[in-house]
């Protein structure tokens, strides 16, 4: 193999903690090469090393045969290396052509910007790339995985030689997926070297190479990802063998209805959605991207406003115009994106597990008090096993695993007895994935309705008891929850557009 990085001993240093322990792992020429590992198993500090975003503090790293030590962002990209972080850095108000070469925009006469040849670059960076996008087009005006290939295209436009991608399908749909995957594979062809970050287990054996896995700071293995069943590559993540035992499904057809909602809409993203939650039902909620589910979830939850339909909670109909009413009924909400809509990133783990529940922590004087906060914090994150060195911890530094059991103990404090989880586990490692989803089963045994979204069909069909699928804000269908229901059965309604409900699965 003729290769393209060399990393040998890297070491690094935060106060107090250890983050890399004489890692090693190297790129050729033309590879995509996976590098695995659970959260805060020190993938992305390796990537920030080698990018120039953080000093190593031992070991060496070489480049294309030579040693490299960038002192900076700009020197490793001037190296020929890109790296594309999950979350993505583009600026929504600016033009694609805008965004790709921003603070290196070629200039005309008198040093005016000359918009002609910004445009012409970037066409032909995309002709490269096989990619039809407009270099005019305003960049908040595209969808989120038009937004990931402009990021490429900007990481090429430094002439990189290596591409990092940190997570690159998050939020994209699996026909926006297959398009990534070409433009991957077209510049494997060219000789771009690749290193793929991602907790997705079905996308290593469809895209990468090689695996390297890491845990806690430390350099496993490099295995090939042709011969390596997924199983060693999860045992060798976690330290140990995940079973998950076969869902079983709870006869809850005698239970109280928890959760009713009948006839909600809201323009054409929810169009007469009816459907009901018994207390210990998991109902999950499948469909592409833009079907409808979230939209059904904030309406639910009073992030947004209903045109009409009813909403009963216990039998009573509830007039929900707000989250506080909401969470008045015994309603909560986790988001799909936690970070913006569920925590306060910059407060502690005790702050936010209290955050819907302040009111119960005052005292006459209307004066927290933070001695019973923080009993209850540590309550809490015994019983969720919430990793965390106390509940001062800001919880920016949390794996997402550990950040998501805070979000869920914040809405378990409050008491709801309805939970609605949207895209539960993304960003979650695989060991992280089991014990949510093993919470959600407890959850539900303990008598809560529970209702969960996400885009992975193997993730709702391993735990709902019954399944909604939805299409252009229509619930097409309700499924069986077990084996009796496949992912073929589950498309087939996602893709029903306007036909009639069908109630196969509803109690």
């Amino acid at each position: 193999m003729t290769l393209l990085v060399k990393m040998h001993g890297i070491e690094k240093w935060f106060p107090g903690v250890h983050s890399l322990k004489s890692v090693q792992f190297d790129l050729a020429v033309g590879e995509v090469h996976a590098l695995m590992g659970e959260n805060g198993a020190g993938k992305s500090t390796l990537m920030k090393v080698l990018s120039g975003i953080y000093k190593r503090d031992g070991g060496e790293v070489w480049i294309r045969g030579e040693l490299a030590e960038p002192a900076g962002p700009r020197e490793a990209q001037d190296l020929g290396i890109g790296i594309i972080h999950q979350e993505l850095s583009l600026m929504n108000d600016l033009t694609v052509a805008q965004n790709v070469f921003i603070g290196r925009e070629p200039r005309g006469l008198f040093g005016r910007l000359d918009e002609r040849a910004l445009n012409q670059q970037t066409a032909e960076i995309f002709a490269t790339m096989n990619l039809k996008l407009d270099p005019k087009a305003i960049v908040g005006t595209l969808t989120i995985a038009k937004q990931q290939m402009i990021e490429i295209a900007k990481a090429l436009s430094f002439r990189s030689r290596v591409l990092i991608m940190d997570e690159p399908t998050a939020a994209l749909n699996d026909a926006e997926i297959a398009e990534l995957f070409g433009i991957i594979r077209q510049l494997k062809a060219e000789g771009v070297g690749i290193i793929y970050i991602s907790h997705k287990m079905d996308e290593i054996k469809r895209i990468a190479d090689r695996v390297t896995v890491m845990r806690d700071g430390e350099y496993v293995d490099t295995v090939q990802a042709s011969e390596t069943p997924l199983s060693r590559i999860i045992s060798m993540m976690v330290g140990r063998e995940v079973r998950e035992s076969p869902l079983q499904v709870p006869d809850t057809s005698g239970n109280e209805v928890a959760l009713d909602v009948r006839q909600l809409n809201r323009g054409t993203e929810i169009r007469d959605v009816s459907f009901s939650v018994r207390k210990g039902e998991i109902l999950g909620f499948a469909g592409l991207m833009g079907a409808g589910r979230t939209e059904v979830a904030r309406a639910i939850f009073g992030a947004d406003p209903l045109e009409s339909g009813e909403i009963r909670v216990h039998g009573k109909v509830r007039s929900i115009k707000s989250p506080n009413d909401a969470v008045a009924a015994g309603i909560g909400y986790l988001s799909e994106d936690r970070k913006h809509f569920g925590l306060a990133t910059g407060m502690d783990v005790r702050a936010n597990i209290s955050l819907a529940s302040l009111d119960t922590f005052t005292n006459g004087a209307g004066v927290l008090d933070e001695k019973v906060m923080k009993d209850v914090a540590v309550g809490y994150i015994s019983q969720l096993g919430i990793r965390t060195p106390s509940d001062r911890q800001e919880v920016r530094f949390l794996s997402g695993g550990n950040q998501q059991k805070v979000v869920i103990a914040k809405w378990l404090l409050r008491d709801c007895d309805i939970l609605i989880f949207d895209e539960p586990t993304r960003g979650i490692d695989i060991g992280a994935k089991s014990e949510i989803y093993k919470l959600l089963e407890e959850l539900a045994g303990q008598g809560r309705a529970i209702i969960v979204i996400s885009s992975e069909l193997p993730e709702v069909m391993r735990l709902s008891h019954r399944i909604g699928v939805m299409c252009e804000g229509r619930l097409t269908g309700i499924l069986p929850g077990g084996a009796g229901t496949t992912q073929e059965d589950i498309m087939q309604l996602a893709t029903q557009r306007d036909a009639g409900v069908s109630l196969a699965g509803e109690k």
